[in-house]
Formats: structure tokens, sequence, C-alpha cells
């Protein structure tokens, strides 16, 4: 880490860092020697949304290294002024008291993801028993705030007060089960993020490769489609109307009862520095979409197609509160209830603690499901 707050993000290429490279390659975040900057950038980015973006220790650590919009670039002595200011601390009081402690944490969570993989790998989920459903207390309680520490749960709910009925999965995307269309936040160039990052669309890519009996990709089933898509629109490197929706099949998710990929381009990059806008607007436009493509796609499938699950659109990377995010969703999908109630509506978010901001909650059960 110290070795890396220097030269920040734009030396990833250039230092040696084979701590970090072999921990990326650890948590899957890259596959080879071409991809490992990008993965190390993205094992950090995982690693300061562990430590809190808004929590004092993430933020100073994301302006340490110029994991903030415009700080890619930033100069050594720009970025740790940066941080120290999170403290409200001098630079060279920073340097002397805080920044080892956020260097360290860092570490700290660079070192639990690894642990967490290897955990995953060994078919171990979590690194302890989860709470008792039986009490309330138990289930809304600390050791709920992370979506790694409880299997997936299911709940029959409605969102930010909007009248229509949802199936609420707090789960990770890829473990969804039984749902026929999943629907994917996009970006307007309608590129997919890549398969080692955090974001919902690289883990529907990765869920939905191919891959042989040694785990190496051999299809690249979403991300081609999509590609393909945007071709035979006449749309390669320009963007799409914000809110337009681009069906791909399920690739190898199929097998788990997955038959459809709605492709919701609402992401619009910044002019002028790095991340995403995304406008309530559009995401009640890419809800109607998603709808009109779902009713002319029914009758091709058999059986038809019945159900839906969105994301929370927007509340990613555009940082777009997650409750605007559920009510326009909400609203879109009443009013398309009211002209077409024949559908099953899920939504899926990471955690129980986004779920209770946008949901009145019971104790959660298990999906006996799988999610």
């Amino acid at each position: 880490m110290r070795s890396l707050r220097r030269p920040g993000l734009a030396g990833l290429r250039t230092v040696p860092l084979p701590a970090l490279r072999r921990a990326a390659l650890a948590c899957g975040f890259c596959a080879g020697s071409d991809d490992v900057p990008a993965g190390v950038e993205a094992l950090l980015r995982q690693a300061v949304q562990r430590l809190g973006e808004r929590d004092t220790l993430g933020l100073a650590a994301a302006r340490s290294f110029g994991l903030v919009p415009g700080g890619r670039g930033a100069a050594a002595q720009d970025r740790r002024k940066a941080a120290a200011l999170v403290y409200g601390v001098s630079t060279e009081t920073f340097r002397k008291r805080q920044e080892g402690q956020v260097l360290d944490q860092l570490a700290e969570a660079v070192l639990a993801l690894c642990r967490e993989s290897g955990r995953r790998a060994a078919g171990r989920v979590g690194d302890r028993a989860p709470a008792s459903p039986a009490s309330p207390a138990a289930a809304r309680g600390p050791a709920r705030a992370r979506g790694d520490q409880a299997p997936p749960t299911r709940i029959e709910t409605t969102l930010a007060d909007a009248p229509a009925p949802f199936v609420l999965h707090v789960s990770p995307v890829d473990l969804l089960r039984n749902i026929d269309i999943l629907v994917s936040s996009e970006n307007v160039y309608l590129e997919m993020a890549r398969t080692f990052g955090p974001t919902l669309s690289g883990a529907l890519r990765r869920a939905g490769a191919v891959r042989d009996a040694a785990g190496q990709l051999v299809d690249d089933v979403l991300a081609d489609e999509l590609a393909a898509w945007v071709r035979e629109h006449g749309r390669p490197g320009l963007p799409v109307r914000p809110g337009t929706v681009a069906a791909t099949s399920s690739g190898a998710m199929r097998a788990h009862g997955i038959r459809r990929v709605y492709h919701a381009a609402v992401a619009v990059p910044f002019a002028d520095r790095d991340g995403y806008e995304v406008a309530p607007g559009d995401i009640a436009r890419a809800v109607r979409e998603a709808f009109a493509l779902a009713r002319a796609e029914r009758e091709a499938f058999d059986p038809p197609l019945s159900s839906i699950c969105f994301p929370l659109m927007g509340a990613g990377r555009a940082r777009l509160a997650p409750e605007v995010s559920a009510s326009w969703i909400g609203w879109a999908v009443h009013e398309e209830l009211l002209r077409d109630p024949d559908w099953t509506v899920h939504m899926v978010v990471k955690n129980r603690t986004t779920a209770e901001a946008i949901a009145d909650l019971d104790p959660p059960r298990p999906d006996p499901d799988g999610a």
C-alpha cells in the first residue's frame, strides 16, 4: 500500500506490486497479467467499499489513492491533502498520525477479501453462521448489515410507498433462480462492466459466461450478444437514448431458470470527470421499455415469460439514493401492471441495510429456492 500511495492509480502498470497483484488474482478481479492493473484497481475499490465509502477511513483511503472522480491523475501531495481534509487536519499532521492507520485498514480490508474468496472457493459461505431469523432484534442487528453474512432472503413487500407489490430479494444477483427476465443497468453506450468488477453488470456478465472444465472463459455470451445488438442498430461507439432496453439471452444462467437479460441504458457518463449520472425519469422510461419488450417476447417462449426482476438502477456508481430509485421503479411498475397485471415483479438488492432503506421489512427468512 505504501509503495502505491505516491504513484497512485497511474502507477499500477509500472510499479512492482507483487502482493496486490497476487491478491487481485486470488479474489478473481483479473484473469492474467494483461488485466492485473485493472484488477488491482477493482480490488482497491472493493476494499474501500468494505471500509465504507462515506466512512472517514474509506473516504480518506479513496482520496489517498485517487479512487474518487477527478483523482486518478492528481499528484501525490494533492491526494494526501484531500485525504487530510477528511479528518480536518493539516497535511503534515495527517502524514504523521492518520495516514498509517488508513493504509493499514485498507490492507486489512484487502486481506479480508482474500480470505472470503478462499472460503468461497472451498465451498463455504461467510465467516460465521448467520444469526437466527427467529429474533427480530438479531435480524436487524449489525451482523445483518453486510449481504455476505446472511443467506439470500426473499420478502413480499412494497417499496418506498409505491403501490405495486414486489418480491424483494436480498441476494447477489448471480444467486437468483427461476426468474424469466433479469434487468441489468448499463451505460448509454451499452458496454457491460468487466467481469472482475463489483457492479451488477459485471456480475451478470460473469454469471452468463460459458467456461470450460478448468474455469477458463470460452464464450462471453452476454457481452458478445449485446455488442451484436449495438452493431445491428448502427450505434458502435455512439450512445443510445437513455432508457433504451436491449435484450440478450441469459447464457450459462439458463441452467438456473433465468431465460433473458434486458440491458437498460440509464447511466450517462459525465463529460468532465469520472462517473455517471442517472435521471429518475430515465429509470421510469427503462421500466416501460422493459415491459414493452417483455410483452413482445412473451409468447415466443414455452412456457410464456411471466416474471421480471429489476435492480436499483442508478444507486451504484451514479450514487442515486436507493429510495429514490425504488420509488421511481415502483411507480413505473404500478403503471405497467394496471395495463397488464399478469406479471410477477421482483427486485434485487445486495444487503439488508439497503432493503431496510426502501421497504418496511419483517424479520428475514432464508429463501428455500436459493434466492
